[in-house]
């Protein structure tokens, strides 16, 4: 179920949040970390 549910939020993330991938991390804005850091946590939960 959880898992589920965290494969569903990967791919709404995907559908609407903006991709950073091709951005330095470094020279990002902090809203941009936080977006960045979001999706990497509920991908990371999405595989495990």
């Amino acid at each position: 179920m959880k898992k589920a549910l965290f494969k569903a939020l990967v791919k709404i993330n995907n559908a609407i949040l903006p991709g950073f991938y091709k951005k330095d991390p470094n020279k990002l804005s902090k809203w941009q970390k936080a977006i960045l850091g979001y999706r990497y946590w509920v991908l990371t939960k999405a595989l495990d």
